[in-house]
């Protein structure tokens, strides 16, 4: 994310000459005249993106194993998600498009909820995956890139101490 803020064109210029076109989230904040693609096109992966950026179902499936092992909570992935979702409702956009597109799935099930980073509490959780989704829209939507997973998470999680602070639950007859 620093390097992506301090060279945004040496970041997202590719050495390989292949076939380019724009991100989905770049087609919507250009608005540009290509047509968005399908929900099946950016749930199996098959767009323009960045690692991470494209099949959702490999994620998904992925976010599953980390369920199953239980290394993972649904506090952060859920809360997240739908932040996106409903938010997204306010600033007219389509709230299934905007989670299957850019890197949502990725952020929240996999950057989000990384142990060190991440509060311990489950209300704390809760609140790290409200900050990140609603940091998301707001920087997709009044930012000028068109993708803020990166950003929100990186925020939120300097807030991580603070969150903590206010959400360990309080002992009963402990002195001070």
């Amino acid at each position: 994310a620093v390097l992506l803020s301090s060279f945004p064109t040496a970041m997202t210029k590719w050495s390989l000459d292949g076939i380019t076109s724009a991100t989905p989230l770049g087609i919507l904040k250009e608005k540009l005249a290509q047509q968005l693609p399908s929900y099946t096109d950016l749930f199996v992966g098959n767009i323009p993106g960045s690692i991470g950026e494209a099949s959702k179902i490999l994620l998904l499936l992925g976010a599953i194993f980390l369920f199953y092992r239980r290394i993972i909570s649904w506090h952060i992935p859920l809360t997240f998600i739908l932040t996106v979702m409903v938010l997204s409702i306010f600033f007219k956009q389509n709230p299934v498009f905007q989670v299957l597109s850019g890197g949502v799935i990725l952020g929240a099930f996999f950057m989000a909820t990384d142990y060190v980073t991440s509060p311990l509490i489950s209300s704390g959780k809760i609140i790290l995956g409200f900050g990140c989704g609603l940091l998301t829209v707001l920087i997709r939507n009044l930012g000028s890139y068109p993708e803020g997973v990166c950003y929100s998470i990186l925020i939120m999680n300097i807030l991580v101490p603070l969150i903590d602070r206010y959400t360990k639950p309080t002992i009963f007859d402990a002195k001070k």
